[in-house]
């Protein structure tokens, strides 16, 4: 099982380079991934995560860097394909972009955008993104996007409810599932579902590992989850919690 970890968060007052810092160190320690949330109005600062991803892309080059996830239905199809061709003009191929249909009204209130009517939108967005991906155009709209870039990263479904799970195992390249509120036994549970029908990569998310962490159980759980079959544990290391080299170790 690979593992990866969460970009940030960044402290008040910290150094304008606390981002590039942070992800060469985790890249040195044998992080394998670099990912970045989304969230907006709730009451504390994240990084735009194309932002963060671009810094860290500029700063590292094996690693893989995703969104875990975007909220799809805050933004226009078209703005989201062209933030996500600029991205990949600076990191290339090592993009995996996370996708979601967001749980968190206050998101939705920033952006002016209708929270009863995401899965909808999700749907129709995704719709429209595969299509810019492949070429650029959508209508009359034409992208031009660079060569290196067309066809667009491979499209990852952060989903729980419902059928998500069996449609991140149809129609996505892979599925995120966040542990940061579910038990691992409901992960375990949801990947079973997704693996009989037919999915491929599966990531467990979130992983908050703070100051009062215990390394042993931690230790317990990736090898829990390992044993399951995800492919990816990715760990959010918070403030005064262990580092990436302890938790490396643990694997």
């Amino acid at each position: 099982m690979r593992l990866g970890a969460l970009l940030g968060p960044v402290p008040p007052n910290a150094s304008p380079t606390f981002l590039a810092e942070q992800a060469r160190t985790f890249a040195g320690e044998g992080i394998e991934s670099l990912w970045s949330v989304q969230a907006i109005g709730r009451g504390f600062a994240i990084t735009d995560p194309f932002v963060a991803l671009s810094v860290a892309a500029s700063v590292t080059e094996d690693v893989e860097l995703g969104t875990a996830v975007v909220q799809v239905p805050l933004y226009h199809p078209v703005d989201l394909a062209h933030r996500v061709f600029s991205l990949m003009q600076i990191c290339g191929k090592r993009f995996l972009f996370g996708v979601g249909a967001g749980s968190t009204q206050k998101d939705f209130d920033a952006f002016g955008r209708d929270y009863t009517g995401r899965f909808r939108d999700l749907a129709s967005s995704v719709t429209a993104l595969r299509r810019l991906f492949a070429d650029g155009r959508l209508g009359d709209i034409d992208l031009s996007p660079w060569p290196n870039v067309r066809g667009g990263p491979p499209l990852l479904l952060g989903a729980w409810g419902g059928s998500g799970v069996e449609r991140a195992a149809r129609s996505y390249a892979g599925w995120i599932a966040s542990a940061a509120y579910r038990s691992p036994a409901e992960i375990v549970g949801a990947l079973q579902r997704f693996r009989r029908a037919g999915g491929r990569r599966a990531i467990a998310s979130t992983i908050q590992l703070g100051a009062s962490t215990d390394l042993v159980g931690t230790k317990d759980l990736l090898a829990e989850f390992a044993a399951a079959g995800f492919d990816d544990a990715v760990v959010m290391l918070m403030p005064g919690g262990p580092d990436a080299a302890h938790v490396r170790r643990l694997l």
